[in-house]
């Protein structure tokens, strides 16, 4: 087990961090509301790093993520990363590879999953039918990639469905997927829910090393807020419970991150990775809570104004551990699979 980057993985987090760092700043994410950031994603599209992820896998795509948490950009990065490139390079036919790759490729085009909500929607006849109450960066997409009652996929031109807006707690530019016989295509000609699951997995995997990245994120502002602010003529990060609360926060983002890449290197190395997938994501869910609410209760007073870059961070976190499904949900699912997996 080796998580080291390899040289084209650190190449395009090193870019990634500096095109973020530049462009992702405080003024530019309050003068972009709620919606995506054009500007920053035509600069991180010509400088090829949506293209990247087919050759860097989900490790360098979960090492993107987590620069992309950092600054809370708001890209469609971690939606066409896992439900574009990598479900379509991993599991489309030829012809849908050559036909969709390339504009995923140089982001002229994104894509985005409505996932896990296998159940909400059923197939008949390459039409289907069913409601997605939320899907993140739908109003951005040109396909949306939906699984059906049996776990098959499908692909849907947003064009063809309804996309109703939604307004989440992170700004997702997300919207209601409503479709009624509406016409799609299924995603390569593998039978069975091994695509599903696959795909699901690399999706949990990459959410929580964006959640990783905000939690990282919001733990430097609160250091950086604490070294310098004074309290009764100290700095409150000589204070022992600051210190305390930090470092329980560190160790959370630890955990975020380590579990995250185990789960990229196993699926990059075609290991079954599902249980890492589960665990990164209970994690991501679970722990970034905490890891936001520190952030937030660190700054004092001023953790409490919604204008602060820090309650970014509380937003982006909250919203990601809803995404994920919540700690409680994850673990009874984990259980599930273990003790399938051992029946002793």
């Amino acid at each position: 087990m080796d998580f080291t980057p390899t040289e084209e993985q650190e190449a395009a987090r090193e870019l990634a961090a500096r095109i973020l760092g530049d462009l992702s700043t405080h003024e530019r994410l309050a003068a972009a509301g709620t919606g995506t950031d054009a500007e920053l994603w035509k600069a991180l599209s010509a400088a090829g790093l949506p293209a990247a992820v087919e050759e860097i896998g989900l490790l360098g795509l979960v090492l993107l993520l987590e620069e992309q948490g950092r600054v809370t950009a708001q890209v469609p990065l971690a939606a066409t990363g896992v439900y574009g490139i990598l479900a379509v390079a991993r599991h489309g036919t030829g012809e849908q590879r050559a036909r969709l790759l390339p504009g995923l490729r140089d982001g002229t085009a994104v894509a985005t999953g409505a996932f896990p909500a296998a159940g909400a929607v059923t197939a008949r006849g390459g039409r289907l039918t069913g409601t997605v109450g939320w899907v993140p960066w739908l109003r951005d997409a040109a396909h949306v990639l939906v699984p059906d009652a049996d776990r098959a996929l499908w692909l849907v031109r947003t064009e063809d469905a309804v996309v109703e807006a939604v307004e989440l707690t992170a700004p997702w530019a997300a919207g209601r997927l409503v479709l009624d016989g509406t016409p799609a295509e299924r995603l390569g000609g593998r039978e069975g829910p091994e695509a599903y699951e696959d795909v699901l997995a690399a999706a949990r995997t990459a959410f929580a090393g964006l959640q990783a990245g905000v939690c990282a994120g919001s733990l430097a502002r609160a250091v950086a807020h604490t070294s310098v602010r004074e309290q009764f003529g100290r700095p409150l990060a000589t204070r022992q419970a600051v210190q305390l609360r930090a470092a329980d926060a560190h160790m959370d983002t630890e955990s975020i991150r380590v579990t995250a890449y185990e789960a990229a290197w196993r699926s990059d190395t075609g290991l079954d990775c599902a249980e890492a997938a589960l665990t990164a994501a209970w994690w991501a869910s679970e722990a970034g809570k905490r890891v936001v609410h520190s952030g937030q209760h660190l700054h004092g007073g001023t953790g409490a104004d919604l204008d602060h870059p820090v309650h970014r961070h509380f937003l982006w976190g909250r919203q990601l551990d809803a995404y994920l499904g919540g700690g409680t949900e994850l673990l009874a699912e984990l259980g599930d699979l273990l003790a399938k997996g051992d029946p002793s």
